[in-house]
């Protein structure tokens, strides 16, 4: 994004932007959670009404010990969440979880279009694509979203690890987080943890104290870094909003 699209959309601290209506797309149910909850919980707080659509069930993470259907699981575990989050409602296609590329692009835009055109959202939240460079089904979901938001004509925001909470955490942890320079970063979003750490504690592998994940909340501290990956504004040759 060149300096003339930042300055135009403004960088803002404190709080999202205003949007009435939010469909967030994510590749695995606790992503729900450990990677969108603080910022979904202070879209909710705004009084913005946020849908969640999720493309796989997570069923295949391995866990050892963990009672009954893995899929039936991690669908509860978001049913959870969304009630923690307040008035979120989670969607969960049922797209296999590891392989999301294998199933074509097309299908997966699809679906995220589906879920708009029930919801109506003024813009998308995703991860963004440097965070969780390596993670395939991430970047595939962000993907699909980035997609689907060209022919809805909405814009998207890529939720992103700072420069230095990526250091710390593949330093303390041997992790490979990639980060984003301080500049490149957006908006920067005051966020209340409580709820998405309540959030957590439903989760069949839960954010446990010295773990990356329990870590990793204890840098973020009340604030989230977000990206406009795509700008308000942006349509698609010949494309117009679709409400």
């Amino acid at each position: 994004m060149n300096r003339e699209v930042k300055h135009r959309m403004g960088r803002s601290v404190g709080v999202p932007p205003e949007w009435t209506s939010v469909l967030a797309v994510i590749a695995h149910p606790d992503d729900a959670s450990f990677g969108l909850g603080a910022i979904l919980d202070a879209f909710v707080f705004a009084g913005a009404k946020v849908e969640v659509l999720c493309l796989t069930h997570g069923q295949a993470w391995t866990l050892e010990g963990a009672p009954g259907d893995l899929a039936a699981l991690r669908g509860a575990e978001l049913a959870s969440a969304a009630d923690v989050l307040g008035p979120t409602r989670a969607e969960m296609a049922d797209f296999p979880d590891g392989a999301l590329s294998e199933r074509g692009q097309a299908r997966l835009v699809d679906e995220v279009i589906a879920a708009a055109d029930t919801c109506f959202p003024d813009g998308l939240l995703v991860f963004d694509t440097a965070a969780v460079q390596g993670h395939l089904d991430h970047v595939t979901a962000t993907s699909a979203g980035l997609r689907a938001a060209e022919t809805l004509a909405l814009p998207v925001l890529g939720w992103a690890l700072s420069e230095e909470v990526a250091a710390q955490l593949n330093d303390e942890f041997g992790n490979r987080f990639t980060s984003h320079q301080d500049e490149d970063v957006d908006l920067r979003v005051t966020v209340e943890r409580t709820r998405q750490r309540v959030a957590s504690h439903s989760l069949q592998d839960p954010a446990l104290p010295g773990s990356a994940r329990w870590r990793r909340l204890e840098l973020l501290a009340n604030a989230k870094s977000l990206r406009w990956l795509r700008p308000a504004g942006d349509r698609a040759p010949g494309t117009a909003q679709r409400r």
